[in-house]
């Protein structure tokens, strides 16, 4: 497992209910990787956040990591 995949797991477990069921596949495209998230669908909210904030949060952390290792990256939340 990646840091990158460890961090996010690390991060949406601590947010949620049922970290249990926190699931991040991780994908390779031709120029990034995609990590997707899928959770309990009651967590989904406290993933989302109110207007997206946390979700954006997350991304832009996520981001921020991946740009100091010279990665490209994006974050999906899926239901």
């Amino acid at each position: 497992m990646s840091d990158l995949k460890e961090l996010l797991t690390y991060i949406v477990k601590n947010l949620v209910d049922n970290p249990d069921e926190v699931n991040i596949s991780e994908r390779e495209e031709e120029t990034e990787t995609v990590y997707e998230i899928r959770c309990n669908s009651s967590d989904m909210g406290k993933v989302i956040g109110r207007q997206g904030r946390i979700a954006k949060e997350i991304r832009v952390l996520m981001r921020s990591v991946a740009q100091k290792q010279g990665k490209r990256i994006s974050v999906d939340i899926v239901d």
